[in-house]
């Protein structure tokens, strides 16, 4: 491949937060994981349907038609950007409003007995509505998270997996500490016993292109908000499970078809806009650097190569910064690091903890210098719980975007020394 320039100002043009700056140095947005900034274009998607189209669907007035469009729009850019057909795909608040919605009415076609499995290396989003379960009646099991590799235990998965087991729910990224998870080898042993698996890809697809036809699961989630868009849900469900499955919604069942069956009532149409635009935006990035990835983008056409070019992209700026960010944190006295090692696949999201410091102590710090970060668990409990670091706070994350500059990491490396005292 052609050496790969990427023109991170042309993307911070576009995003009006960039703009911003805290005693005179521009924010430096290292809080990706917990939901990315937006473009102009999400922005003025969403205050425009408002402001031209706000209407109710199925009417015979021009809002209400314009209305309709934004929602045949909204399937089959959802669709472009997962791999799937747009009657595959749904819209609702939150990952966790779908994962919940989905556990109850799989639930239905269960036993009391029969078995989940979920992991340890998961968010609550696709994990704790399986927990729930258990006080029905249904047997729920947790793969462990090795403390050493931070990885799956691929043969505590193997160990746990049987006849019984009806749903695998497993995550493709781990939002705590940049973990990838071959989910297709999970998801391939689960369908030998039957199961119906369920991918959460909320990290996962911030930063990496996705085919969910690829990886074969039956179920996917994950959320606009994290990619540049508003803060709603989207899932992916293959169609043959979809029609078999029943769903409580606001409508009668013989009118919920296909995505349809997964909305509580009416969609957000504003979301929706600001959606396909985050999506077209990917795009616009795929149009421009697809030429560098030729062989990967191969039998593909239209929006979706421009998609997977966009995300791939993506992928190759950001990653050289994320090894940059861990290179110059171990340098640091005192900072431990917690992700995959070198060479692992991961995410350009940076876990770690600082000895003699708190994680929200050093976050608040950072944050007081215009350098945004996470601490805490993340909504990953039990991954923190098994890093042993539940009692001491958790970790300090920090995530990167195609936003995201060096100087920024410099900024960042050179505070934390500060706080070390190195």
């Amino acid at each position: 491949m052609k050496e790969f320039k990427f023109d991170v100002e042309a993307i911070r043009s576009q995003f009006p937060a960039c703009r911003l700056k805290v005693d005179g140095e521009p924010i430096a947005y290292l809080d990706g994981p917990g939901g990315t900034q937006v473009p102009q274009r999400v922005l003025d998607a969403i205050t425009g349907y408002l402001i031209n189209d706000n209407a109710n669907e199925g009417g015979f007035f021009g809002a209400s038609y314009r209305t309709d469009e934004v929602e045949n729009r909204a399937f089959a850019a959802a669709a472009d950007f997962l791999g799937c057909s747009p009657q595959e795909v749904g819209f609702s608040n939150a990952s966790t409003q779908h994962s919940y919605n989905f556990s109850v009415n799989i639930a239905k076609t269960m036993a009391p007995g029969d078995e989940v499995i979920i992991t340890e290396i998961d968010h609550q989003c696709n994990s704790q509505p399986w927990r729930r379960l258990g006080e029905l009646g249904f047997v729920v099991k947790t793969v462990r998270l090795d403390p050493e590799t931070k990885q799956l235990d691929f043969d505590d998965y193997l160990a746990k997996l049987s006849d019984r087991t009806k749903v695998v729910a497993i995550n493709w990224a781990a939002n705590a500490i940049g973990t990838i998870t071959d989910v297709k080898r999970y998801i391939d042993k689960a369908h030998e016993v039957g199961a119906v698996t369920v991918v959460d890809a909320v990290h996962y697809a911030a930063h990496k292109p996705m085919d969910v036809k690829a990886i074969g699961t039956d179920v996917l989630l994950c959320s606009p908000y994290k990619w540049f868009g508003p803060h709603m849900g989207l899932i992916y469900m293959d169609e043959k499970l979809l029609a078999d499955l029943s769903f409580n919604n606001a409508g009668a069942e013989d009118i919920a078809e296909g995505s349809r069956k997964f909305h509580m009532g009416t969609p957000q149409y504003e979301q929706m806009s600001g959606m396909i635009e985050a999506i077209e935006f990917i795009a616009s990035i795929g149009e421009e650097y697809a030429g560098f990835f030729e062989e990967e983008l191969q039998g593909l056409s239209g929006r979706r190569r421009n998609v997977v070019a966009g995300m791939l992209a993506i992928d190759e700026y950001e990653a050289p910064l994320g090894d940059k960010l861990r290179r110059e944190l171990r340098q640091i006295p005192g900072v431990t690091l917690y992700g995959p090692a070198d060479g692992e696949p991961r995410t350009p999201t940076v876990a770690f903890t600082m000895d003699g410091h708190a994680p929200d102590e050093v976050t608040k710090v950072l944050g007081d210098r215009g350098i945004n970060a996470w601490h805490g668990d993340f909504y990953a409990i039990y991954t923190v719980e098994a890093l042993g670091l539940t009692e001491s706070g958790g970790l300090i994350r920090l995530g990167l975007a195609p936003y995201c500059t060096e100087y920024d990491i410099d900024r960042t490396i050179e505070t934390l020394r500060e706080i070390a005292g190195a």
